[in-house]
This record gives structure tokens, sequence and C-alpha cells, in this order.
């Protein structure tokens, strides 16, 4: 499926976001209280206040809007962390970045009480940053220095050490449980447009970063000696590509708690369809991100209806099985 040349890869990529739009539509149409498409185009264009209508606006859009900018984000820190490490596996939330942002938005809400979204997002950030500090510390000890396989037990040490943290903290705070356990599991449902418009500005850098420094991903991707060798600022490239780790994962489990397996499905995907181009790969990982995350949180809408499944349950259902193929693939070659 692989596309070859630029005329194919843009009708790929215009195809890639029309569905988008369309699970985006879809998002907002279909869900627990029946609505209709006309339904959905009336509520923008002739509103009448009812119960339907605010929905539709209130619930549904800004449900969708995350979804896609959530899942997008998550999608690129995949491909950037899988190219800075060679590792089939790296994502965001197998190197405790996710696990230590949440960690740290569980210590505002169970120590600190805190509840403004706004200190959120910071506190999400500042967690995001000292786990990848903390991950990339505990990598680099030993005479080897930083290795691919040495950072990935280190990124599963410290999620398994931040999870723990987490889990305690919540055992003695049971108010607390209570209010971040659904966002814990990782869900879009109930979240505001605010919560998005809050973290919007940092994820959007984030995405147009990724994309400055793509090309200079296709260098790095050919391996350490060969980047330095073409005059690339290896060190540089590194230190951008994590604090657009920091930005997209933080702001994404500030606003959607954390979701596991989109950093690792989609990378794989986009290069089955783009191959191993930056400047493609990024922007469709960004489009099949949302769609991949938009799918799973319009199902996860009718499996246990009228309850609703928290979408970052469905994505390790999807998730699951491909890790456990890439796992294999990688370590039997």
């Amino acid at each position: 499926m692989l596309l070859k040349n630029t005329r194919d890869k843009w009708a790929g990529f215009i195809i890639t976001f029309t569905l988008l739009l369309l699970l985006m539509c879809a998002s907002v149409v279909y869900g627990y209280t029946d609505t209709s498409w006309k339904m959905a185009i009336d509520s923008f264009t002739n509103f009448n206040g009812t119960n339907e209508h605010l929905i539709i606006q209130t619930v549904r859009l800004p449900r969708a809007l995350i979804a896609a900018a959530v899942g997008g984000s998550l999608a690129i820190t995949g491909v950037l962390l899988q190219t800075l490490t060679k590792n089939p596996l790296a994502s965001s939330e197998f190197f405790g970045v996710n696990a230590g942002a949440g960690l740290a938005v569980v210590i505002a809400v169970t120590i600190f009480s805190l509840s403004n979204l706004q200190v959120f997002t910071w506190v999400s950030f500042l967690g995001a940053a000292i786990a990848a500090i903390s991950v990339y510390l505990v990598g680099s000890v030993g005479r080897e220095g930083l290795t691919p396989m040495k950072l990935t037990l280190a990124g599963a040490a410290m999620t398994a050490m931040f999870a723990s943290l987490t889990q305690g903290l919540l055992v003695l705070n049971e108010s607390a449980l209570e209010q971040v356990l659904f966002w814990l599991a990782g869900s879009v449902a109930g979240r505001k447009l605010e919560n998005l418009t809050a973290v919007l500005p940092y994820l959007a850098f984030g995405w147009l970063a990724a994309l400055f420094i793509s090309s200079k991903l296709n260098v790095l991707a050919m391996g350490e000696d060969v980047a330095k060798g073409l005059g690339l600022n290896t060190g540089f490239i590194k230190i951008v590509s994590v604090i657009i780790v920091i930005l997209l994962s933080g702001g994404a489990v500030a606003v959607a708690g954390p979701i596991a397996f989109i950093g690792i499905v989609i990378p794989h995907l986009t290069h089955f369809i783009v191959g191993n181009d930056h400047k493609w790969v990024i922007p469709f990982s960004g489009l099949l991100g949302g769609i991949l995350l938009l799918a799973a949180d319009i199902t996860a809408r009718y499996i246990v209806m009228p309850e609703e499944m928290p979408v970052g349950v469905m994505t390790a259902i999807i998730g699951t099985p491909f890790f456990i193929y890439i796992a294999r693939k990688g370590f039997n070659g």
C-alpha cells in the first residue's frame, strides 16, 4: 500500500483528511442522545435552544475537536520518539512521559487540592518534562552511555514507578480517586472547549515545530555517525524533539488523561503507507492519530450503553495485539 510518488501521497493526504472530517462529523451526530445529521446542521444554522442542539454544540463538538487534536498529538510524539531511539516500541506512554504528566496532575489534585484548568496544563507539562529528563538520566547511566535498549528499560521502570505513586496517592485520598479515576483511564468525554483552548497554542506549536524539523529527522534516521558526518547538529535536534514531545504529550494528558497505544500503532501504519520521509510521516501520523481516537471514541459510546467506556480502554483493546506483533517482530528480526 506504499504511496511512492508525490501525486499519490497528496491524493492519500486529501483522502485521509476527508476521512478525519467525516469522523468528526459522525462524532457530533452519533451518541446516546438520538440526533440526526440534519439536526446537527440546524444546530449551527438555526439554533433553537433545544436539548439536542445544546448537546451537539456544547458536548459533542468539543469532544470531536479534542479527540482529533489529542490523537494527532500522541501519534506525532510516537514518530519523534521512535526516530530518536531507533526503537519500534517507543512512545510517550511507554517512556514514562504520559505517566509523569498524570502523576503531576494527581499530586495537584490530592495534595494541593487544585482544580484550575490552566494550572492543570502547566502541572502536566512539568510532570512530562520531569519524566523525560528522569528517563534520559537513568538511561544514560553506565559506560555504554545512552542506548535504545537502556532507554526502553529506563522508560519502563519510570512508568512503573510513576504509576505506583499515582495509585498510592489515590488510595490515600478517596475523594480525589472519584474525581480523577475516569480521567486516568483516558477519556475525551465531558471535556469542554475551554479544555482544548487552554492547551491548543502549545499543541499547535508542537505540530508546526515537528514539521519544521522533519527534514532533519530524515538525516538523523540514517544514524548518529552519518548525521554528524553530514553536518547535522544532532544534539540540538534531539533537544528540540524532546521539547516537542513534552509539549504534545503534556498537553494531551492535561486534556484527556493518559491514552495508550496511539503513539505505537500510528507511526508504523504511516510508514507502511508513505514510507520513511518525515515530511510526509508527520502530517499523515497527525491525521491518522486523530482518526483512530475518533473511531475509538465513537465505538466506546455504544459498547455498554447507556454508560460509556473510557476511550483509553478502547485504544488499549486495539493497540495491544499490534504491540505484541511489533514486539515479536522487533525481537525476532
